[in-house]
């Protein structure tokens, strides 16, 4: 992690414009006390930005420390039009938006398996076509790495379209089987895509 929050207390954000035009000025020139400074000043307030928009406490950690380092990289093209902390804020937004953006795929994915790649294709833009081909390869693999008891029920739910009730009959299980093992073929999926 590059930043730790347990080693800074935070002394609040700057002031005013000036100290902020001082603190970017000295982080440019590689300075580690302003870096430190920019970190402690601007935490707490980012961070509860965050937690606002993310329920997660660990997913808003990870959002902030990806926005902090994004503001360091982006402090050059900072033009000093609006208050730093601003600037910052319209970082995260990005960055809670991009989470929200993948979360969905992931749902998407794992609720319509056969249908993946016309949907996964309208949520990428032109610049992730990268991504979406390792995304199908993964779900490729994923789907040849579970039981092909689990792969039946899951292409007759979401490819075929088949209620719970329709998929007990032509597997000759109950309903509570079908539901039962319809909800562990899931559970078996997500697992497999996330090792």
């Amino acid at each position: 992690m590059f930043f730790n929050k347990t080693s800074d207390k935070s002394k609040g954000m700057p002031k005013n414009e000036l100290d902020e035009h001082k603190m970017v000025s000295e982080i440019l020139q590689g300075s580690e006390a302003s870096l430190r400074l920019f970190y402690r000043s601007f935490y707490k307030p980012l961070y509860s930005f965050i937690s606002k928009r993310i329920d997660n406490d660990s997913d808003a950690e990870e959002i902030l420390q990806d926005t902090l380092i994004s503001t360091i990289e982006a402090l050059r093209d900072f033009s000093f039009q609006s208050r730093l902390f601003t600037f910052i804020c319209a970082i995260a937004k990005y960055k809670v938006v991009d989470f929200y953006r993948k979360k969905k795929i992931k749902s998407i994915i794992l609720s319509k398996i056969a249908d993946f790649e016309p949907l996964v294709s309208t949520l990428l833009g032109p610049e992730d076509k990268l991504d979406e081909a390792l995304l199908r390869q993964k779900i490729r693999q994923t789907f040849a790495a579970i039981t092909p008891q689990y792969q039946i029920i899951l292409k007759l739910k979401y490819e075929q379209g088949y209620s719970v009730t329709e998929i007990a009959g032509r597997l000759s299980l109950t309903f509570k089987s079908a539901e039962s093992m319809l909800f562990r073929a899931r559970k078996a999926f997500a697992r497999a895509y996330k090792t």
